[in-house]
């Protein structure tokens, strides 16, 4: 409670500039689509500062041309409106009065005046953007202001100064105590610990991975040859396709019993796996003999094998602490592996005749980091290092030294009190964001024989664990000065976990992940090149790097990574099973549901075709006055924000919510659409992913575009029974789609009725479901 009356202690000393600043450069969740952000802030705001304009111009170069068609028209409607300062102060003036108002309207009681109060609902809150302007606080914030503010070598050293409001800033970390201790160089292998028969078997996974030899020419074919894949079923995780480059790939077959000696673990992983993953077990439905559940049986066989891996399938309700579990061990396992390979190495080059090839002994990277793991928020981390601590735990008696522990918990967990009570969301919702939700962070994790320093400098560390914000800040873009991306040359797994909640973050940031990994290093960082394996110094690590990706859903941008940044030798494994029965099955209300479809020439065309289609044929049918209650429900942040501008240039009874929009402003809009003083509310995607209102008063539902999100569908269209005064017969749903929205529109109505609805050349398609 100090730290909180201290934040609102210094927020009150803030000059009335000083508060409109930190509203605009302190938003969390940004959106994600790069290219307008480019645009605008070269074309639309030359008065900027010059950070924003670094930073737009240091992400121009990675913009292709061919995307700059889409949004020509978009660039043509935004104005600066004299008006926005005024309603600026409006906001303000009326906050009281807005949520007073709120909870008269909102049956529901403690669950808005809860949120009004602080907590969680406070960290995602974001301001909104002026009215007829469009500004992009968090894209300068996280490319200019933070970079600014960590000095380099911290940076590079990955010592987090951690951004979190909570803490205020700390100080550069340093751990000269434990430095030498954790030094490969300088240790040698424990006898009682030592693994060398498993280093010698030939069928040890680690070592046939990283020992493979390639010449130039097989390299050049792998990069230009294109991959050849294959179909196989498996029990659990379904219809997978396997592909390769490589002229005869194996496909893999999925065990049906496993037994932790034959995964050829490291000690002491085969004794503390069945224990730490016994609470994973008894929430299976069927419990089962095994140390796997049948979901990680199939996932680690697939992970052991050293093969990329793409898993659209995960759900943080059912699913997702068996696959964080799985990976944990198997990126730990590969960690205790490599380090053994260079202690047991030291002992013997300490040890050798002089005259002896010092190339036995090539056993390392560039750099020292092997795994890099990409999560969205702390809470994930927190439990990420707790797992690796029980890994190494063989028993009560033998507990491992974990180095800034107390530490880690104060920056990484959650304070209980923070959380307003009585808040009702979907269990999705509550699973997805338990915890500390902060979003910018890294740690660097080192782990030798029988300890783990936590905040390692990165280059002294095995794993880092970060957001892609927390990465985005370190690596920098090209032509600032303090940047680094030297420690990610030499990663070996890279694990990408709940990749669709970037989609919501920034997945620009991604991308320049992506393309900063693997990299030759700009110094050499104190390397002995002496043992330095051959496939570092040629350049090819991206050949010899796992990546293991993780998602809730199938998306065109997820499928892009995969596919276009994996150049993994043994070849890739990506789950596709088709939706048989869509969200539209779990829409509880009787309603029409009426699917049209526009025609688009290509995917750069459609952004265009869409809103044509839309202000043409689709508008004015609800511009009467019959048709009130209209909520117009748009996932893209550009594409909502063009339509405000059309409906204001219109002059149309409207109102608007985003993740950009301030509470008072949320309530205001709510009121107005409720009562009918507005007839249309638009009301974007990223807002209901971060926030789960109930909007009430819903008569007639426009899906401008189908949800990334499967189950958004059925839930908006489940909010008109929170409506007390409709009328059923009334209610009506209309979806636009096009033929590049096949994947969305099959988790919304299933395979079979998505491949009827792209063959036929009709474009309504009517469907009516009641109450399952």
């Amino acid at each position: 409670m100090g730290k909180r009356r201290a934040g609102r202690e210094l927020l009150r000393s803030l000059s009335k500039k000083q508060k409109k600043h930190l509203r605009e450069f302190g938003e969390e969740h940004p959106f994600y689509d790069k290219l307008l952000v480019l645009l605008l802030l070269h074309s639309c705001f030359p008065l900027q500062s010059e950070d924003s304009d670094k930073s737009s111009a240091e992400s121009d170069s990675e913009t292709e041309v061919e995307q700059v068609s889409g949004y020509h028209k978009l660039l043509a409607t935004l104005k600066t409106s004299p008006e926005s300062e005024s309603e600026e102060e409006e906001d303000e003036s009326e906050s009281e009065e807005a949520e007073e108002s709120e909870a008269e309207m909102d049956s529901e009681g403690s669950q808005e005046t809860g949120e009004a109060e602080g907590g969680e609902e406070d960290k995602n809150d974001v301001p909104e953007e002026e009215e007829g302007s469009l500004s992009f606080p968090f894209f300068g914030k996280c490319l200019t202001n933070e970079s600014e503010q960590i000095p380099s070598q911290e940076q590079a050293d990955g010592t987090d100064t951690s951004c979190d409001p909570r803490h205020g800033v700390i100080e550069e970390f340093t751990d000269v105590k434990h430095e030498s201790e954790f030094s490969l160089e300088t240790n040698f292998m424990e006898e009682e610990s030592a693994d060398c028969n498993a280093e010698k078997r030939d069928n040890n996974p680690f070592k046939q991975h990283m020992d493979k030899e390639f010449e130039d020419k097989e390299i050049e074919k792998m990069s230009t040859l294109p991959k050849t894949s294959s179909q196989s079923q498996w029990p659990r995780l379904g219809q997978l396709i396997f592909s390769s480059t490589l002229e005869k790939h194996k496909t893999l077959k999925a065990d049906k019993e496993v037994d932790v000696k034959q995964l050829h673990l490291h000690k002491p992983l085969e004794s503390t796996w069945p224990k730490v993953n016994k609470q994973v077990l008894s929430s299976v439905d069927k419990p089962v003999d095994s140390p796997f559940t049948p979901l990680q049986r199939e996932l680690f066989c697939v992970m052991n094998s050293y093969r990329d891996l793409f898993y659209p399938e995960r759900n943080a309700l059912t699913n997702g602490e068996e696959i964080r579990h799985a990976y944990c061990l198997h990126a730990l396992n590969h960690v205790l592996k490599a380090n053994a390979q260079v202690l047991s190495n030291n002992a013997k080059r300490r040890d050798r005749k002089p005259g002896t090839d010092a190339d036995d002994y090539r056993d390392q990277g560039l750099t020292r980091p092997k795994v890099l793991m990409i999560v969205p928020f702390r809470e994930c981390a927190l439990r990420i290092v707790h797992t690796f601590i029980s890994l190494l735990e063989v028993n009560d008696k033998k507990k491992i030294d974990v180095s800034n522990k107390k530490r880690f918990k104060g920056e990484f967990g959650s304070d209980p009190e923070e959380k307003p009570p009585n808040l009702k969301r979907p269990e999705d919702y509550e699973a997805v964001f338990a915890g500390n939700i902060d979003d910018h962070f890294r740690i660097g994790v080192a782990i030798l024989q029988k300890s783990m320093r936590l905040y390692a400098p990165f280059y002294s560390s095995d794993i880092i664990i970060a957001s892609p914000l927390g990465i985005r800040t370190v690596i920098g873009a090209e032509g600032e000065k303090k940047r680094d991306f030297d420690f990610l040359s030499s990663i070996e797994i890279l694990i990408i976990d709940q990749a669709d909640i970037y989609l919501m973050q920034n997945w620009e940031h991604v991308l320049h992940l992506m393309k900063s990994i693997n990299l030759l290093p700009l110094d050499s960082h104190g390397v002995d090149f002496s043992r330095v394996r051959m496939l570092n110094l040629n350049n090819w690590s991206k050949y010899y790097r796992q990546t293991l990706l993780f998602s809730a859903l199938q998306d065109p941008q997820i499928n892009s990574v995969f596919n276009k940044h994996c150049f993994n030798y043994v070849g890739q494994v990506a789950v596709r099973n088709v939706p048989l029965t869509g969200s539209i099955s779990h829409v509880v209300v009787q309603l029409p549901h009426v699917f049209r479809r526009l025609e688009a020439e290509s995917v750069t065309s459609v952004i265009d075709s869409r809103f044509q289609f839309f202000i043409d044929k689709v508008l004015p049918e609800y511009r009467d006055a019959i048709m009130s209650h209209t909520l117009i429900y748009v996932p893209s942040y550009f594409d909502y924000v063009r339509l405000r501008n059309y409906f204001k240039k219109e002059d149309l009874n409207f109102t608007h919510i985003c993740e950009y929009t301030k509470k008072a402003a949320v309530c205001r809009a709510r009121r107005f659409f409720l009562k009918g003083e507005k007839q249309f509310l638009l009301f974007t995607e990223r807002f209901h992913f971060y926030k789960r209102y109930t909007i009430k008063g819903i008569r007639n539902l426009i899906f401008y575009e189908l949800p990334t999100y499967s189950h958004f569908y059925s839930e908006i269209c489940n909010m008109l029974k929170a409506t007390d005064n409709g009328v059923d017969a009334t209610w009506t749903c209309t979806v636009l789609y096009s033929k590049y929205d096949a994947q969305k529109l099959a988790a919304v109505v299933g395979i079979d009725r998505t491949a009827q609805m792209l063959q036929s050349k009709k474009n309504v398609h009517l469907f009516v479901t009641g109450e399952n």
